[in-house]
């Protein structure tokens, strides 16, 4: 199973939340030749008329420069980049299993093409992103299951009050 579970630290910057704002925010990432592999947009906490756009185009000083010359900062590096095979159930195996872990997941976006997908989660703290890898390696070298087979019985959980 090739899937590849990477720390990293993502590019931030505000926009305003108009038609347009994106893309004036990625322009000069584009023209500068970054190849994106995360760009994800939300709106800004505390901020009825602002978004947060954060990308990451790989490591390396041609790509920090690049991001820094268009406005954005660099944040802690408390996001997993999970990229490899899809198999189904995979996405519940590592909440479950970094659940079980006692560390809270702050977001969670992934996408699957054909059948590779691509994964961001995000922690509050950095040592809480490299806990969460090591629990995520483990669950990658346990495998999918076959089809039909279950994984193994666990104890099960106390209900939650509504």
């Amino acid at each position: 199973m090739d899937i590849k579970v990477k720390q990293i630290g993502l590019w931030r910057t505000e926009v305003a939340r108009r038609p347009g704002a994106l893309a004036d925010a990625l322009e000069p990432l584009a023209q500068q030749g970054a190849d994106l592999t995360v760009v994800r947009v939300r709106a800004a906490e505390g901020r009825a008329k602002r978004n947060v756009v954060e990308v990451y185009a790989g490591e390396g000083r041609r790509s920090a420069a690049i991001a820094r010359a268009a406005g954005f900062s660099l944040l802690p590096s408390t996001t997993l980049l999970m990229q490899g095979d899809n198999w189904p159930g995979f996405a519940y195996a590592v909440a479950n299993a970094v659940a079980w872990a006692g560390i809270g997941v702050l977001d969670h976006e992934a996408g699957v093409v054909d059948r590779r997908f691509s994964s961001t989660l995000t922690f509050a703290t950095e040592s809480d992103a490299k806990r969460a890898a090591a629990v995520i390696r483990r669950v990658i070298r346990a495998g999918a299951p076959e089809r039909g087979e279950p994984r193994e019985p666990r104890e099960p959980r106390e209900p939650r009050e509504r």
